[in-house]
């Protein structure tokens, strides 16, 4: 018997089902009967889902990959379940997870998924974040209204500023558009009241007297969102107003407590994520989540579970995927968007990622290895997965003690040719292990395109390290023809869509072929460490040319022509020094001299060091300089190259 309905009722009358929670389920026998039911709206759909997952033996690993069992006879015993899901909102936010159907298969109600009403819908949002600018935008009202806007070294500005939040003029207007915006969207049941991607928070005598006195930013936050939230509850009692504790506002204010309607979306971005969230390395993040547990009634968090730099290469936080789930939960968590590569199918492991997340959302409590494990042999095969899983050991064993951020590098010190050569034999050996199976060889085949992005990157590097240790060389002695195998897998197979890479990152960037027959393979510059409004971030990316000719020192190229050669500037403007600025560019076939790092000063409006591995002096400069930033040609020739907004000098 499927449902609450009446005969629900009559065989199990104890059940109290109007009072059931929205997505509780129920699975019990009763007599010759087996009852599937929950609450609503999803609950039900839940309740035979779980049925058909945990006693069934069904697996909904991905949209194009499912695993029914045939049992010639079903034996079910006797069934007392009752659930509810700890967690009110579950987004693993990875693009194999968008499908309507795996999503509801899965337990996800995000509404990244387009879940349709008959389906149980999803948790709807009005604006979903960073909306300052969507709900008050500066085209339309800084001319007339500049006090609206951040005042910044004695001025107002819109230019990656945020609002003023303590001006009563402001706050009168925002709550009429969220009304507004909340009439048109009827559906929506949690609206984003939250400040830009960027930092810029106001310094007027007013905004800066409360930030002051609460010790944090998020004092001006949080009581212009509790205003917004408090003016709107009567129109809308259903509604809740969600904000970010993100960045500078990160720390929880001294008095001030979020209203029961609002939601406060803590971010993690600044943690590593090698190591669980309560490990020490993380624990500022932790200090936090206990500070804004203690004062908040619904906490939701913004997770980071891939690296937004380099979709395409290994990322190990596999082994910490478990653990933060259940830190949340033990933190009274109620909702949780775990962002990963949303982009593009082909992402490193992010079928295995969306899969293991989904089952963590709904029941933290279950073995993550355990997970992980059954994912290895449902979706490779157990055949691959006996090379998978040493290989998943292998990573995280290596990057032991690195700091593994969203926005990481590639030139780690886990991505040596020595840890590297035995992962390629890993792969190899999983990929010869289903090389005759049409529906396994292709999911395997992934994880080759994964490690040869690493490869492709760090050519020579890996080429001496071979050298040096006497070893052979695992791969084609041409980086050129190692890279045309590359890119025709990454260009996928016809008739199988998932196959296809169309992102290397959250840039933009994208493995493409010229009319001439070179390739390229693009690495981005390191991001700034902007976060959770992924649509905000910037699209400045450089080019690594496998084939693409050099110019000569001296001339001067239009930036057009320059991203053909393989110079473009990586353009990330520092406004007003309140944003790291990484002025960096990457080569990808002179790995010893292209990478930089940087120990920006954010709160003082410089750069106060750019350290090169190539030995060059530090650079410091002002907001809004022009900068120095260098690229490297396929011989490690270094090019000095000075960007302007229309050319770039070769000296």
């Amino acid at each position: 018997m499927v449902g609450p309905g009446p005969v629900a009722q009559r065989l199990a009358p104890e059940l109290p089902l109007e009072r059931l929670g929205l997505e509780e389920i129920v699975i019990e026998t009763r007599g010759d009967h087996l009852l599937l039911l929950g609450g609503r709206p999803r609950g039900t759909l839940y309740a035979v889902n779980h049925f058909l997952q945990q006693y069934v033996g069904v697996r909904w690993w991905t949209p194009w990959a499912t695993f029914t069992p045939r049992h010639p006879t079903l034996h079910v015993g006797q069934l007392r379940v009752r659930y509810q899901p700890p967690f009110e909102s579950r987004d693993p936010f990875w693009y194999p997870a968008f499908n309507a159907r795996w999503a509801v298969r899965n337990y996800s109600n995000s509404q990244s998924a387009a879940i349709p009403e008959d389906w149980g819908g999803a948790i709807r949002y009005r604006g979903f974040v960073h909306t300052f600018y969507p709900l008050v935008p500066p085209e339309e009202h800084f001319a007339k209204h500049p006090e609206w806007y951040s005042l910044r070294d004695g001025k107002r500005t819109h230019d990656r500023a945020q609002l003023c939040l303590t001006n009563p003029e402001l706050r009168a207007y925002v709550v009429e558009r969220v009304r507004q915006w909340l009439r048109e969207s009827p559906e929506a049941r949690i609206v984003s009241v939250s400040q830009n991607d960027w930092y810029g928070a106001c310094e007027c005598e007013k905004c800066k007297a409360l930030d002051t006195a609460e010790g944090s930013q998020a004092g001006t936050m949080l009581d212009f969102v509790n205003h917004v939230a408090e003016q709107i509850e009567a129109e809308f009692p259903l509604v809740a107003v969600d904000t970010l504790a993100y960045q500078y506002t990160r720390r929880p204010p001294k008095t001030i407590k979020p209203r029961p309607n609002v939601i406060v979306r803590l971010c993690s971005i600044e943690c590593n994520f090698r190591e669980p969230l309560d490990h020490p390395v993380n624990a500022k993040f932790a200090d936090d989540i206990r500070g804004w547990e203690s004062i908040s009634d619904r906490l939701y968090i913004w997770d980071y579970t891939t690296d937004f730099a380099h979709y395409v290469q290994p990322h190990p936080n596999w082994f910490v995927l478990g653990p933060n789930v259940r830190f949340f939960a033990a933190h009274h968590v109620k909702g949780l968007f775990e962002q990963g590569a949303y982009q593009s199918h082909g992402s490193e492991f992010s079928e295995l990622r969306a899969w293991v997340l989904a089952q963590l959302l709904w029941n933290p409590q279950l073995d993550d290895r355990a997970l992980i494990r059954e994912f290895l042999e449902g979706y490779y095969g157990p055949a691959a997965a006996r090379f998978i899983q040493p290989y998943l050991e292998l990573l995280h064993t290596a990057s032991e003690g690195w700091n593994l951020t969203c926005f990481s590098r590639t030139d780690t010190t886990f991505h040596n040719f020595k840890t590297l050569a035995e992962a390629e034999r890993l792969w190899r050996e999983a990929e010869a292990a289903v090389a005759g199976d049409r529906e396994l060889r292709p999911r395997v085949e992934r994880g080759r395109m994964w490690l040869g992005y690493v490869w492709l990157s760090l050519w020579d590097k890996l080429r001496q390290q071979c050298a040096d240790a006497g070893a052979t060389w695992p791969l084609p002695a041409s980086r050129k023809a190692f890279a045309d195998q590359w890119l025709k897998l990454a260009q996928g197979e016809p008739g199988l869509p998932w196959t296809k890479v169309t992102h290397i990152n959250e840039s933009g960037v994208t493995p493409r072929g010229s009319s001439s027959g070179s390739q390229t393979i693009s690495n981005p510059p390191r991001d700034r460490g902007r976060g959770s409004g992924s649509a905000s971030r910037s699209a400045s990316t450089m080019s690594v040319g496998l084939t693409t000719a050099l110019p000569a020192r001296g001339e001067t190229l239009p930036i057009t022509r320059a991203r053909k050669a393989g110079v473009t500037p990586a353009l990330q403007t520092l406004r007003d020094g309140r944003s790291p600025f990484v002025p960096r560019a990457a080569s990808g076939v002179c790995p010893v001299h292209r990478r930089f790092s940087t120990s920006a000063q954010t709160d003082t409006g410089t750069v106060s060091s750019i350290a090169r591995k190539c030995s060059q002096a530090p650079v410091t400069g002002r907001a809004n300089s022009r900068l120095r930033a260098r690229a490297y040609s396929r011989s490690c020739g270094v090019y000095a190259c000075t960007f302007s907004p229309t050319d770039a000098r070769v000296t």
